[in-house]
């Protein structure tokens, strides 16, 4: 197994959605997708992905083992599905939001303001 880090042609977003579509569509496991249900499921993923790290110390946090770092990987795998699932459902564009969102933490967190520090833009 191991992770891919190869770049050949990867599909975009949309190939991944209406993929993740399909396979939902060819199980009829659409009737189970609403958004409440995404929402959970991808709650509860991330509680998986939380798992892989619990009791870790920050350093091997920072240094999985192969066979952790595969785990992880594929926590995020079923998160980041989920979440494209979800966007579908509701309409939203992932990729524009994203960028919209960057460009508002960027007005809220100007770099030579928050350099440095963890607080939140109302607290600084």
């Amino acid at each position: 197994m191991g992770i891919n880090k190869e770049k050949a042609s990867k599909p975009d977003l949309e190939s991944l959605r209406q993929r993740l579509a399909a396979f939902a569509a060819d199980r009829d496991w659409d009737q189970f997708h609403s958004p409440k249900n995404l929402a959970m499921a991808l709650a509860g993923e991330a509680g998986e992905l939380l798992e892989q790290f619990q009791w870790l110390t920050e350093e091997q946090s920072k240094n999985l083992v192969p066979e952790k770092l595969e785990a992880v990987a594929l926590e995020l795998a079923d998160i980041f599905a989920y979440l494209i699932r979800l966007s579908d459902k509701l309409g939203v564009d992932l990729t524009d939001t994203l960028l919209r969102k960057i460009a508002i933490n960027e007005q809220r967190y100007p770099a030579e303001q928050v350099r440095g520090k963890h607080l939140k833009y109302n607290e600084y």
